[in-house]
């Protein structure tokens, strides 16, 4: 466990105290059949607890943990203006996604044509859905990607296995290619991430580079996989951000991230605020290694669980005697609004839209600019629990319902 671990579940655990016993059971059914997110903001790749946000009679859970899976590049807001009031009362069901946003939604079958499960990755542009299959079987794993319009899927290639230790992560794309990297032991020799890339249109994947684990602090593996022009970025846990090019090569330190993570190309900070060492304020201070731009963020004292992105900065204010509230803001401070307290802080996509799980049930999914929400129509099983979609920083959310396989693409959302 780091630091920032072991910091955030003793923090949260005390949090956790102070909720009323019948909140913390449903809590604890909420999240029971949570499965390991595909992607997540990059602040939050080390944290393994659960955040409380309690506000009126109301609770919102979210387990954090996960690799991050980086997009193709796309703007965090392209509207402007002013952010409205939330308008939609908690106990208020919206209309389900299919009636407000038509246009984001897709559905497919949710195998391949060979009858296998896939994982959905990452929108490689506005028709085609990038996927993987599972390794959970034993058998070969593959990249396949979907056309969204027509619904043909199209195997793009096979994952090398080898001497694997672990399946493929963190998947990528840009500049027509397709990259991800996979954990290895050779025999009599230590252990490495290799890096794999092959071209969409497919082929057969070729070797980027290796990255010795013997030198990364606690043998822990690559984060933020981004393909930037004709190089492969990424950061190394506790050593910085690096880059190496597609054709191969020895990965090189970007100059001035050492110790830092990479959010977003080309913007990297720290997790944690180095002047808040009690506190987990992720990215506070971001730095722009082409432009040399810093950027800070407003962070007021009693703010905590505080996530900063490119744009935008969410979490909690805890006043003294009362329930913590959810509020997001401009870095600089901004356009501060108090959000419903069942949205979900911690996870959004494009900065723009996070998902609503009101105690009443349902998942719902919130525009922050237009204060508009859809019912995603997932509900809670037999046994009180709940699949949570996957949301991260891009543009894609994907959850399944029956024998479809819902795919949401947020930046289809004007």
């Amino acid at each position: 466990m780091t630091d920032i671990e072991d910091k955030l579940t003793r923090v949260l655990a005390g949090a956790a105290d102070q909720v009323p016993e019948q909140a913390r059971t449903r809590l604890s059914a909420a999240v029971r059949a949570r499965r390991r997110p595909r992607r997540a903001p990059a602040a939050l790749l080390a944290a393994a607890a659960v955040v409380v946000v309690a506000g009126g009679a109301g609770t919102a859970v979210r387990v954090l943990g996960s690799p991050a899976v980086k997009q193709p590049a796309v703007n965090a807001t392209d509207a402007q203006g002013p952010m409205p009031q939330p308008t939609l009362k908690p106990e208020e069901k919206p209309p389900p996604i299919e009636r407000v946003w038509p246009q984001a939604l897709h559905k497919l079958p949710v195998k391949l044509p060979d009858g296998r499960a896939y994982i959905p990755q990452l929108l490689i542009d506005d028709r085609t859905l990038l996927v993987k299959t599972a390794k959970g079987d034993g058998r070969r794993q593959f990249l396949w990607s979907y056309d969204l319009e027509s619904g043909r899927p199209r195997r793009i290639a096979e994952i090398p296995a080898g001497n694997s230790t672990s399946p493929s992560q963190d998947v990528a794309a840009g500049g027509g290619n397709i990259v991800w990297w996979t954990s290895y032991k050779e025999p009599g020799r230590q252990r490495v991430v290799r890096i794999w890339a092959v071209p969409v249109g497919g082929g057969s994947p070729r070797k980027v580079t290796d990255v010795s684990l013997d030198v990364t602090r606690k043998g822990r593996h690559i984060q933020a996989l981004e393909v930037v022009g004709s190089d492969v970025v990424f950061t190394r846990d506790g050593f910085g951000v690096y880059r190496v090019p597609l054709r191969g090569g020895e990965p090189r330190a970007v100059p001035g991230t050492e110790g830092q993570y990479l959010l977003r190309w080309p913007w990297v900070g720290h997790h944690t605020d180095r002047d808040a060492p009690d506190r987990h304020v992720d990215f506070s201070e971001l730095f722009n290694v082409e432009t040399g731009e810093r950027r800070g963020a407003v962070v007021k004292p009693d703010e905590n669980f505080v996530f900063c992105g490119v744009d935008r900065c969410s979490g909690q204010r805890v006043p003294k005697g009362s329930d913590p509230r959810a509020f997001v803001r401009d870095r600089d401070g901004s356009g501060e609004r108090t959000v419903p307290f069942d949205v979900r802080v911690f996870d959004s996509g494009m900065e723009r839209f996070y998902l609503r799980m009101p105690m009443e049930g349902g998942i719902f999914l919130y525009d922050l600019l237009t204060g508009t929400s859809s019912d995603l129509g997932i509900q809670r099983d037999k046994r009180g629990g709940m699949r949570i979609p996957d949301i991260g920083f891009d543009r894609l959310i994907t959850y399944q319902l029956g024998e479809k396989m819902y795919v949401v693409d947020l930046a289809a959302i004007k």
